[in-house]
Parts: C-alpha cells; sequence; structure tokens
C-alpha cells in the first residue's frame, strides 16, 4: 500500500499536483463531483484524454437483456444498466489554431484539488502549444448540494507572456464513446448509444438537449447557459444538433487580460412527464442558478458543508494519511446521499458505472447507519425509497413461492437484477438487513411518523418473509436453508449465523413495531395469531456452534469443510472468484469478507467477550478480503477484543481503499460502502460505539501511534461529541433547544450528559484474551507507520 507521489498528504483537500496519465481512471473517480442526484466524474475539462466520461443521473437507466446458456425458473428476464447522460462538463480551448491538449505540446504545471470544505474541484494549468504559445488556465467546478439539479464551472483563460487568439467551445455532448467491458463480472455493460434524441435548441449563450432511452423509456433533457466576460471586441455563438450543443466563443487576449466564463448546467428527467415538462423543468433550473449567480451557489456550497462538518467531522492526531483520508470518505459518502431524495444509493454512489450503477445490501448494511448517526434525512430518503419499492418486492416474492417482500440483490429500479442466483436470490441476509435499518433510524431519530408509515410496513412484510422461507424440524427448532450470507465463498448453505441473528431480530422488530400501531397494523392484516407466530420462530432460530472447537460456524457445518491450501495460493491469485471454479471456494474454509465477524459487530450483545475473541481469531486465519467491505469491521472486532495495533492497520486499509486503490478497480468508481466503513472502523473501532437495544454505549480506545480521537453524532435530535485521548474520553451534548439530557454507558459505567458540562471518564486497559491472530499468507494489512504532516 503506496501513496502515489501525484497526491500530496493534507487535512482538508486531495490534491494532484502533476497529472499522471496512468491514473487518470483513479482521479476520475477520486475527484468525481455528486449531490446524490446528479453526478459528474472528475474528467478534464477539455474531455480529452479520458479513461471513463461520466454525468449520471440518479436512478435513470437503460434496460438491457440478460442472457443464459440454461436459463431457470424466477431468473430475471433483463438487466437494468445506469447510462451516461448528456455531458456539460466539457469546455475546449484552442490557443490561436492550436486545441489545447495535455498530450500535445509542453505542460509546464497541472494541478488539481478536491476541496472538502468548499466543495469544489478546482484544476490550474500552465501549457506551452506545439507553437510555443504559453497559456494558463483555471477552473472550478461544483455540483450544487443547494440546488440537485445544477452543476457550475468558473473557466478562465490567460496568456502568460504573448497576446493569443482564444477559442473557447463549451459543451453538451450526448453519447459519448465508452470504453470497453473487462472480464471482471464486478465492471458495468457498455450500453452504446442509448439516448435518442427528441429536440436540441440554441439561443444566445443558452442551449437545451432533449433525449429518451431506447428501451426504458425515460426523458432526460440538459440546459446550459454561460455568463461570459472579456475585452472588447469578444463574440459568441451557439448552435446545436441532436447529440450536440456548442457555444463558442472568440476573443484576442494581450497579457494582463483574462477571459472568464461561468457555465452553468441543468438536467431534468422524468418517466412520466412530457418532453415540454422536462424541458422546463431544466430552464426553471437554469432561472434559479442565474438568479445566485456563481458567488451565490459557491457560498450556499460553503455553508452546506460547513453545517454538515460540523457534526460530521473526524479528528485524529497521529496518522495523518487515515486523518485525510476518513475526511474524504466523509465527503463522498455525503455526495452519494444528501439529494438522492428517495431515491437509491448506490455501491458506486455517482462516481463511475461499475456494478451497473446498482444498490445492493452494503447500502443499508453500512451506509445508511452513517447517515442516521449524521444526516438522518437521507438515511430516511433512502429507506422511503425501498418502501416505495415493496408493491415490486412483493411481486418477487411471490414469483419465488414466499410470502411477504423480497427485495432485490442488485438493482436500480426495484426488479431483481442479479442473474447470478447463489449470490443474489440466496442472499436473503438483504430483508433483514433493511429491516436493521429501519430498526436502527428509528431508535436514533424518535421519528414515529416515519415508524408508523414506513418502518411498520418493512418490517411486516420482511418478517412474513422469514416466516415463509424458515421451517421448523423434529425437534422444534427453526431454519434458514440454503442461504448465501455476506461472505458470498460460502454459498447457498444452511443456517448462516449472520442471517438468522439478524431474521430473528427482524421478527421481534416486527412484532413489537405491531404492537406500538395496532391501528396501522391492522389496515396491514398484522393479527395477534401471526405476530405470535414470528415471536415462536425467532425465539426457536438455530445457531449452529462447534463445542470442540470453541468457535461457531459461520453456516452449519462450516469448520469441517477442507482447509483452503494458502501456502499454494500467490499474490497474483487474488481475488480468488477470478481465479479459480466457485465450486472449489463453496466447499472449502475461506471467507471473502467478514460474515461471522460482521455479526459479532451488529448483533454484539448476542455474544460474550471471550466468545468475540476466539471467533475473531478463528476467522482472521480464514479471510482474505476479496471484498472492500470486510476491512471496517476486522478493525472494530480487533478493537473489542483488544487487538488494537492490528485494528490500526485494517482503519488503514479501510480508509485508504479507494486513495490508494487498493482492490485495483477505483476507476469504475468508488467504494461508497467501504468509504462509510471508514467512519464505523474510527467511531465503532477505536470509539467503542454500540447502539445495541437503542441504547448508546461506547468502549473507546485507542492504539500506540493514535494521540487523539474526536467525532460527533446525532442521537434523539442532540449532537454528542467524543474526544478520546490514551487515559480519558470526554463526553460533550449539545443541543438546540437548551438544556437536555442523554444516558449513555462508558465502559459499563452508566453515565447521565447533560447540556450544562462535559463529563470525563477514565479509559482501563485491556488484556487480549487470545494472541494477536494471523492472517493467510501474503494477506496481513499493511502496518500503520506515524506520517507526521
Amino acid at each position: 500500500m503506496i501513496r502515489h507521489p501525484a497526491y500530496t498528504v493534507e487535512p482538508w483537500r486531495v490534491r494532484e499536483t502533476y497529472l499522471d496519465r496512468e491514473i487518470l481512471a483513479r482521479s476520475e473517480s477520486l475527484f468525481a463531483l455528486s449531490n446524490g442526484n446528479l453526478g459528474l466524474r472528475g474528467n478534464l475539462d477539455e474531455g480529452d484524454p479520458h479513461a471513463t466520461p461520466g454525468t449520471y443521473l440518479n436512478s435513470f437507466f437503460e434496460l438491457r437483456p440478460l442472457p443464459y446458456a440454461e436459463a431457470g425458473y424466477g431468473y430475471p428476464e433483463s438487466g437494468q444498466t445506469i447510462v451516461n447522460v448528456t455531458d456539460g462538463k466539457v469546455i475546449r480551448l484552442l490557443v490561436d489554431d492550436e486545441p489545447f491538449d495535455v498530450r500535445d505540446g509542453r505542460l509546464l504545471r497541472h494541478e488539481r484539488e478536491l476541496d472538502l470544505r468548499a466543495g469544489v474541484l478546482r484544476r490550474e494549468v500552465e501549457w506551452e502549444s506545439p507553437a510555443g504559445r504559453a497559456v494558463r488556465v483555471r477552473s472550478t467546478r461544483l455540483v450544487s448540494f443547494a440546488q440537485r439539479s445544477i452543476a457550475a464551472i468558473e473557466y478562465e483563460v490567460t496568456p502568460v507572456d504573448t497576446p493569443l487568439r482564444v477559442i473557447v467551445q463549451s459543451e453538451l455532448v450526448a453519447n459519448e464513446t465508452l470504453p470497453g467491458p473487462l472480464r471482471d463480472p464486478r465492471v458495468s455493460a457498455v450500453l452504446r448509444a442509448p439516448l435518442i434524441a427528441e429536440e436540441h435548441h440554441a439561443d444566445g449563450t443558452h442551449a437545451v438537449l432533449s433525449h429518451v432511452t431506447r428501451e426504458s423509456g425515460l426523458r432526460v433533457a440538459a440546459a446550459m447557459d454561460h455568463l461570459v466576460q472579456g475585452p472588447s471586441g469578444l463574440r459568441y455563438d451557439t448552435e446545436a444538433e441532436p447529440d450536440l450543443a456548442r457555444t463558442t466563443i472568440a476573443c484576442r487576449l494581450t497579457p494582463g487580460q483574462r477571459l472568464r466564463l461561468v457555465k452553468i448546467i441543468a438536467y431534468g428527467w422524468s418517466s412520466r412527464r412530457s418532453r415540454p415538462a422536462v424541458h422546463d423543468q431544466v430552464a426553471a433550473a437554469l432561472a434559479g442558478a442565474r438568479f445566485e449567480g456563481w458567488d451565490g451557489l459557491l457560498a450556499a456550497q460553503r455553508a452546506w458543508l460547513d453545517e454538515f462538518w460540523d457534526g460530521a467531522d473526524i479528528e485524529l492526531d497521529g496518522d495523518a494519511e487515515v486523518q485525510q483520508a476518513v475526511r474524504l470518505a466523509m465527503f463522498h459518502v455525503l455526495q452519494a446521499g444528501a439529494r438522492a431524495d428517495r431515491r437509491p444509493i448506490a455501491a458506486k454512489g455517482l462516481t463511475g458505472a461499475g456494478y451497473d450503477g446498482h444498490v445492493f445490501w452494503d447500502t443499508e448494511r453500512y451506509v445508511l447507519p452513517v447517515l442516521t448517526y449524521l444526516r438522518p434525512d437521507a438515511a430516511s430518503g433512502a429507506l422511503r425509497w425501498r418502501h416505495a419499492t415493496l408493491g415490486l418486492a412483493r411481486e418477487r416474492a411471490a414469483t419465488l413461492g414466499w410470502a411477504g417482500a423480497a427485495f432485490p440483490w442488485r438493482t436500480i429500479r426495484g426488479q431483481e437484477c442479479s442473474g447470478y442466483w447463489p449470490a443474489g436470490t440466496a442472499a436473503v441476509h438483504l430483508a433483514a438487513d433493511i429491516a436493521d435499518a429501519v430498526v436502527r433510524y428509528v431508535q436514533a431519530t424518535g421519528d414515529t411518523a416515519f415508524d408508523r408509515d414506513v418502518g411498520l410496513e418493512l418490517l411486516v412484510e420482511t418478517a412474513r418473509l422469514w416466516a415463509s422461507f424458515g421451517h421448523y424440524d423434529r425437534d422444534g427448532r427453526f431454519h434458514l436453508g440454503g442461504v448465501t450470507g455476506p461472505d458470498e465463498y460460502t454459498a447457498v448453505a444452511d443456517d448462516n449465523v449472520y442471517t438468522n441473528l439478524m431474521a430473528r431480530r427482524n421478527l421481534i422488530a416486527a412484532a413489537d413495531a405491531a404492537a406500538r400501531h395496532p391501528d396501522r397494523a391492522g389496515e396491514l392484516k398484522v393479527g395477534e395469531e401471526e405476530a405470535a407466530a414470528w415471536r415462536a420462530a425467532a425465539a426457536a432460530m438455530s445457531f449452529p456452534y462447534d463445542e470442540q472447537l470453541g468457535v461457531h460456524p459461520q453456516v452449519n457445518g462450516f469448520t469441517l469443510m477442507r482447509e483452503w491450501d494458502f501456502a499454494a495460493t500467490g499474490a497474483e491469485d487474488y481475488p480468488l472468484m477470478l481465479n479459480f471454479p466457485y465450486l472449489d471456494l463453496y466447499r472449502s474454509q475461506v471467507v471473502k469478507q467478514a460474515d461471522l465477524v460482521l455479526a459479532l459487530h451488529w448483533c454484539g450483545d448476542e455474544f460474550s467477550l471471550a466468545d468475540k475473541a476466539r471467533d475473531f481469531a478463528y476467522y482472521e486465519r480464514r479471510t482474505v478480503r476479496d471484498s472492500s467491505l470486510s476491512a471496517c469491521t476486522q478493525a472494530i472486532l480487533a478493537a473489542e477484543v483488544g487487538h488494537l495495533e492490528l485494528a490500526h492497520d485494517y482503519i488503514g486499509e479501510a480508509v485508504l481503499t479507494d486513495l490508494y486503490d487498493l482492490h485495483h478497480n477505483t476507476r469504475d468508481g468508488l467504494h461508497i460502502a467501504s468509504l462509510a466503513g471508514a467512519w464505523l472502523s474510527l467511531v465503532a473501532g477505536l470509539g467503542g460505539m454500540r447502539d445495541h437495544g437503542g441504547t448508546l454505549s461506547f468502549t473507546p480506545r485507542l492504539p500506540g501511534r493514535i494521540d487523539r480521537l474526536a467525532f460527533a453524532m446525532l442521537w434523539r435530535g442532540l449532537r454528542l461529541h467524543v474526544t478520546v485521548r490514551p487515559a480519558e474520553a470526554v463526553y460533550t451534548l449539545r443541543a438546540a433547544g437548551g438544556d437536555a439530557k442523554l444516558e449513555l454507558t462508558h465502559h459499563g459505567e452508566p453515565l447521565v450528559l447533560t447540556t450544562a458540562a462535559p463529563v470525563a471518564r477514565p479509559i482501563p486497559p485491556i488484556t487480549p484474551l487470545t494472541a494477536t491472530p494471523a492472517q493467510p499468507p501474503g494477506r496481513s494489512p499493511l502496518h500503520r507507520t506515524r506520517l507526521i504532516p
């Protein structure tokens, strides 16, 4: 794990000090800007060179066939792939008659920075054309949090030392050519020219293009307008054709003069509204942005982020790389969900087309808990989207012969898009992940209206799924058979501990919610008999345990499977799924990502500390972390059982996953759940935060190389700040409405916090119950070293 020398380590920005085209794809993902509704990859302003051009709208997709060599009952018939919509980022420059291209002439200076507090991407370039003409270009790009349909770019050109004739071409480009697919199944399908033109119009400095997708029938409009400032004699013209609109600006500049362009881009789409209605939508969005102006958009962006960072920042003394990376992580998690507004949060957010732009279980498992504590409105919106797809989930359950709702393993709109059922349909734990996100949101916010109107129905329909899916054996134990847990290397097995624990909680939560809201439960036809059946199934749920080894098999019989031959597995063989048959993986004790260990975290009140220590040590030796979702959970458990230096190592891996491209696929978009896991690894790991049963508890401890950890979170409308030092933790409560109190525990000691004064408590030492566990050969996390900024 080596930091690329182009990237500097700074607390509040990610800066690329020179252009290395070898990491262009990674930088496009890292420098992506989004607000949850609209996303722009960090492509160069001039469009070329690029790895993958990308402009995305949440839930805007095209249908594609899912061919099968052998079809089977219940297989989905079509897939959904996010569409690269009309690109409004492109601003081309000609210096005299030479196109500005970083591959030609001499690149004298090239620097980009993502400013995490201002929420903008800045670029500064000095370039000498092949004819020896030098020019300086500065640009600032934003995707507005305040105005969800708007992106804007400030673009400035100045000559360095000689007069220049400058031509700027600001464009809207539809149906851009995309790179071909790779053999990695995690990479998205490639759709060629998915947009059919409906309208093109140009007037003054304004243009609009409207398109509709060929198969899904979704309509999209993109519009642009410009504010142009420059010397006298400046000329401009705008033209449009079906897939291209262009505003051309021409002027002469002498040293000391400047051409300044502010480009405002608006997007709108609909599956129902007419072309004129969508046209009017983007026209109105442009009018709103023009009213605020560039300075107003910048000020609103900064104000939005100031409020976010006030309650979401993590401060870490002793590891400058992790400090920078966790802020980058939280910025991108915010971008993924802030203005999604009742649409899904995809695995890549809107940073790339990896996984076809699909949402998976990890949104509810990793992302929504973090947003619940930091931006609960965003968590609520994502769960309301799930609620809006209940009809489709009920249809899917009926197709599979189950009651209740079977949510899709991967989707954009709500239909199942996974063509590989052992790691898709069989991964029924998704239902309980959704239910758990509902429960944690309601506990953390006290949102009773959501509990009644949204949460109850989600809990009821997922509980009905479990009641129909499971079965009782002759001894009266309740089993969930033929399931795939979070570890996709152990598939279609019986009684996955994580799944069973989460399903049990789901069943109990549904019965409890029905009791809280009897009238609404009656509307859903939940009677006393059904609720009692849920509680009975939960009480009888089966959990495998290996008495001889003193550990929990993650599925029934796991500890009796053959051991994987790690000695014969080289570094080039990872990820295993790309180099070995799935059948070999399925019948071996090899773990792709935390599964049983994930249960130790989220269902930790079901295990003793001794159980956790033994289980953690057992699975460490078998977990290869072929998923970006694993390191954060291993960090959390390592900290809880006392292996604090190992926890720090895993934290480094979790937070640097994309910045250092540890899985060699950041080019396809960022790993949003892993970035959320960065927050969890610090707050739930070193901070020891748990919310079992709706009660906050903390067991903070720091590794030797960390001097201080400080973080904040929301709980029932109160803002809790926690500062941890090696020997002491300080808890501070803030409330917008004046006096308030909050009950929590610190290392098992009950505390009552008030807004009157902070409370400090000592941190007791811990002696690990096991030796520091080993990992598979060659799969240990890189040891963290102190880096002074």
